[in-house]
């Protein structure tokens, strides 16, 4: 049994399992069961679930229990909008702003990532392509740029891992990727900028294929 103790340490849990997927949307979160897997009474984890809701990562109405967020598709399709153009703008950023450690840094994660494809590890590739996202985000050394990309990349955490489901998407994945560090690498703005918002487009059509099965 997990032994939590603050609102802020269960509000880090539970959004760590919504966004690694643990916690599925549209899962009903009871706040009479996680008090007792917690270990806590109730004021922690209502307060908790209080800053979940605040943050968009799951829904909660008066006299219901919470539900992790499940966007319809038409508000889902507007935060792939929204992202594509944050991580476009991240992306040139990065060409133009980023260190030459800091781009041999991500070439080197990206070739790194070739062998997690190779090993077809799905929850490796996941947590590898966070990082090598996040190396985008602090290549454009714009702090509240990477403020807003990482909060609302948080909202869209459970779609976009989703999509590593599909078959084939790891290599795909990928190679949308090496375009975007070849852009940066040459730092060529405008195509890392295209070449981000066409993954992110991919992206979002993956998980949409999935869903509809």
């Amino acid at each position: 049994m997990l032994k939590r103790t603050s609102a802020e340490e269960i509000r880090r849990e539970l959004a760590g399992r919504i966004i690694a997927g643990v916690l599925q949307p549209g899962t009903s979160l009871d706040e009479t069961l996680l008090a007792a897997e917690f270990a806590v009474s109730r004021t922690p984890v209502r307060e908790a679930l209080r800053q979940l809701a605040a943050s968009g990562l799951i829904d909660q109405k008066p006299h219901a229990k919470a539900l992790v967020a499940k966007p319809d598709d038409e508000a889902l399709a507007g935060m792939f909008e929204v992202m594509g153009y944050l991580e476009a703008l991240c992306a040139g950023l990065s060409a133009t702003m980023m260190t030459a450690d800091e781009r041999q840094a991500l070439d080197d994660l990206h070739a790194t990532m070739a062998g997690i494809v190779r090993a077809g590890d799905a929850a490796g590739y996941a947590e590898a392509n966070d990082a090598f996202h996040a190396a985008i985000y602090e290549g454009a050394h714009n702090a509240y740029l990477n403020d807003l990309t990482r909060s609302t990349r948080q909202r869209l955490a459970p779609f976009r891992r989703a999509q590593f489901g599909a078959l084939g998407r790891l290599a795909k994945s990928h190679v949308e990727h090496g375009d975007v560090v070849e852009a940066i690498m040459r730092a060529d703005r405008m195509a890392a900028e295209a070449a981000m918002r066409k993954h992110i487009a991919i992206v979002e059509d993956a998980y949409q294929r999935l869903a509809r099965g």
